[in-house]
């Protein structure tokens, strides 16, 4: 270690060392990146504008919404920047702070834990929903959230911190997260993988957990329903809700807990332009094509507009 120097930027390779390559990818981003943000904002406006979105269910989409445009707007800004520039550096702080920022989003998942909880009560006792989904419980599930992302972000982010880094500082990656900035540290690093691999087994499994027995629940209870037109009026409530889920947790999963010995650049990178870029930008078309109160919201804000106009 004395003999090498220590690193205090890294270079993030991206997805491709070709020019033309880099200005179509630059194009890609620069067009997802955009329906992202002005998707998830329309589901933020729809729902703040429409009293009668004013539900528990749309309370929980708003915020997933939320998470949905900072999440984004933490690596995809910095990816279309390098896409452009000869020099593609980042500090080793705001490398970090980048990673801190993407494992803070991980309160994605309790999101969708709180939404499937939701789905359950409106489901499975829908005489007592109001009660059990009142504002109070909402904003508590939703803090409750954001403050498992936080420790969560946390605690893997001071274990990075006591990390020295020399040598190779080239991160082959269009975005500085854990894993494979962990490849380049001259430390021992078995503590932070311990400490990672434990942390997402346990965060995951506990809001997978909540999520998988609130549909266990909402599935017998819908099969339970004689006519076939109040099974299909019930599940299309929570279809939507199934996709994101399923989208989420498996590249998410898969990404943080596969072993060493089968990982690659490309896969690393597939999972990742998955959860942090396209999931993001696919929310909000979800809920909007799928949800038929979501449909009628809009249609009746966009003609809102073009009476005011």
């Amino acid at each position: 270690m004395k003999n090498q120097t220590t690193v205090t930027e890294f270079i993030l390779l991206g997805l491709s060392s070709d020019p033309q390559m880099q200005i179509f990818l630059f194009l890609v981003f620069l067009v997802i990146y955009l329906i992202t943000l002005s998707g998830n904002i329309v589901i933020m406006v729809v729902i703040r504008a429409n009293s009668h979105l004013h539900t528990p269910m749309y309370f929980f989409l708003f915020h997933l919404s939320f998470v949905d445009i900072c999440y984004s707007s933490v690596t995809v800004p910095n990816a279309l920047r390098n896409f452009l520039v000869v020099h593609k550096t980042i500090s080793v702080n705001g490398c970090i702070a980048q990673m801190f920022f993407i494992l803070l989003s991980a309160a994605e998942s309790f999101i969708l834990s709180a939404m499937a909880y939701d789905r359950y009560a409106a489901i499975c006792d829908p005489l007592r929903y109001m009660e059990i989904m009142r504002k109070g419980i909402c904003v508590q599930l939703v803090s409750g959230a954001w403050t498992i992302g936080f420790i969560y972000a946390l605690l893997n982010t001071i274990f990075t911190l006591k990390l020295h880094f020399c040598g190779s500082n080239q991160i082959h990656h269009f975005s500085c997260e854990l894993p494979p900035l962990l490849q380049l540290a001259c430390t021992e690093t078995l503590t932070n993988q311990v400490v990672l691999l434990t942390s997402v087994v346990i965060f995951g499994s506990i809001s997978f957990l909540l999520t998988l027995i609130s549909y266990i629940y909402i599935i017998s209870t819908i099969l339970r329903i004689r006519s076939a037109e109040g099974r299909h009026k019930a599940f299309s409530t929570c279809s939507s809700h199934l996709i994101v889920v399923g989208l989420l947790y498996l590249t998410g999963f898969l990404q943080y807990t596969k072993p060493s010995s089968v990982s690659s650049v490309l896969l690393d990178e597939i999972f990742s332009i998955q959860y942090s870029v396209l999931t993001p930008m696919l929310n909000p078309i979800i809920y909007s094509l799928k949800n038929k109160e979501v449909k009628t919201a809009l249609r009746k804000t966009l003609g809102k507009l073009k009476f005011i106009r």
